[in-house]
């Protein structure tokens, strides 16, 4: 099977990636592991609030269900059309392909603030796990110089290279595991499985719903550095199911440990209740190691997400949807407009209260999955035989089947939003819609300079599939 511009993807049993300046060191399988990871979950902090929201059994049952209805078709999906087009950019690759590049422009536009929103969470949170031991950065100027040093250092090791990234990610994760692991041992004779079977009468079904949502998700931010990736087509899909697996785990032990040692206290259950559980099981030396933990899985999901967010800008770009400057990189291969540009959305979102930002995070993340999905379908349908190095098990109509239980959560979601979440974040998704024809506008007239590697496929072949093999 031939392409318009004589570029292939290597094929499945080859070693090495797409083109992509092949002299800086590739991204293997536990590095992202851990990056998934951590653009996925990074560890049981924030779960607290489903417990307080519908109690004990719920919060263990929605663990444990919420996967199979959200996190495995979204990590599949990611798997297949990961592979499919292994190439930074990711989703907007996907969506460009099957819908068109206005598409997946704002497929891009929505992820990518997103992804900014919820950046800005974690200097945030990074802060007030340690506001109990210095004070002055409970608020006031302290705080905001905090904020921007913490926002400079970790962009700072977002340039420095995806490898870094990943091998920090993988040092932070084993670290902010182990203290779980070791309150499990501890707990055990504390422990009354009754507890587990509570159910409260008043469920905040909003902030229930939207707290599995958010520690749930954004499993696909990972095909956004895909082209950052040693042999993807065999990597990526092997990285998704190992942690897919310690993502589930990382909450539901935790959630059994918590609400099975102490007794229920419904208005304790919230951000950052777990250092107290460690202060009940194990003691004062514990729940220290829990606040490390939390501070730490802070770090990590924000050098995560950062590079998820800035390769996604440098694929754009490779496909001519942004100026050419989004596709420049530093000395060390990374992103650098991408990444500068990531963390100035950062420091400008990051005055945002918690609540408010899971929920235009979630807002936003919607319609982009649902233009997924969609992309995800059409692609079986428009393109059937085209190469993929791993494909779900299912037929046409199987793919329809798989989208439905997700998309039907996704309206869920979005009906229980409240009006200032619904406005702000529709705002946003017109801005998008102008922003794309404006910037056409500005390469026609020359104002900025646009262009489309010559490394890559072209997407829009008439009478040809978008891959090769």
């Amino acid at each position: 099977m031939g392409e318009c511009n004589g570029v292939e993807y290597v094929g499945v049993d080859d070693e090495l990636a797409p083109l992509r300046v092949d002299n800086f060191k590739k991204v293997s399988v536990l590095p992202l592991v851990f990056l998934i990871f951590y653009e996925v979950s990074g560890g049981p902090f924030g779960i607290e609030d489903s417990v307080g929201a519908a109690g004990p059994l719920l919060a263990l049952l929605g663990f444990l269900i919420f996967p199979f209805i959200w996190s495995i078709p979204e990590a599949l999906i990611t798997a297949e059309m990961g592979t499919m087009f292994p190439e930074n950019g990711g989703y907007v690759v996907w969506v460009s392909s099957a819908l068109g590049p206005y598409w997946g422009f704002q497929q891009g536009w929505m992820k990518w603030l997103s992804g900014v929103i919820d950046n800005a969470l974690y200097p945030v949170l990074f802060l007030d796990y340690l506001d109990s031991t210095i004070p002055s950065l409970s608020g006031g100027l302290p705080r905001i110089a905090a904020v921007l040093a913490l926002t400079v250092v970790l962009t700072y090791m977002n340039y420095r290279g995806l490898h870094i990234v990943g091998s920090a990610a993988t040092l932070l994760g084993l670290f902010s595991i182990l203290p779980f692991v070791i309150m499990g041992f501890v707990a055990i004779p504390k422990l009354k499985p009754s507890r587990w079977l509570e159910v409260e009468k008043d469920i905040d079904w909003s902030l229930y719903l939207n707290t599995l949502f958010w520690n749930l998700n954004y499993w696909d931010s990972i095909s956004t550095v895909a082209g950052e990736v040693e042999n993807p087509k065999k990597t990526l899909p092997k990285s998704l199911f190992y942690a897919l697996i310690l993502v589930v785990l990382g909450y539901f032990f935790p959630l059994l440990i918590g609400t099975g040692a102490v007794p229920l206290d419904r208005e304790a259950w919230t951000d950052g209740y777990f250092v107290d559980v460690a202060s009940m099981v194990g003691g004062v030396w514990l729940s220290w190691w829990i606040t490390g933990a939390a501070a730490a899985s802070n770090l990590g999901m924000f050098i995560a997400e950062m590079s998820s967010d800035s390769f996604q800008l440098l694929g754009m770009a490779e496909r001519g949807m942004l100026p050419s400057i989004f596709a420049k990189r530093s000395i060390y291969g990374t992103p650098l407009t991408g990444i500068l540009f990531s963390a100035c959305g950062v420091l400008l979102l990051s005055w945002m209260s918690f609540r408010e930002i899971i929920a235009a995070e979630n807002f936003l993340y919607c319609f982009g999955m649902i233009l997924e999905f969609i992309a995800f379908v059409r692609s079986r349908i428009k393109y059937p035989a085209a190469s993929r190095p791993y494909k779900i098990p299912v037929g046409r109509i199987g793919s329809i089947l798989m989208c439905v239980p997700p998309t039907i959560l996704i309206c869920i979601v979005l009906a229980l939003s409240s009006l200032k979440v619904a406005t702000v974040s529709l705002i946003a998704v017109m801005i998008g819609l102008l922003l794309q024809p404006c910037l056409k506008c500005m390469e026609k007239k020359r104002w900025l300079k646009f262009s489309v590697s010559s490394d890559l496929p072209d997407l829009h072949c008439e009478n040809h599939e978008p891959l090769v093999r």
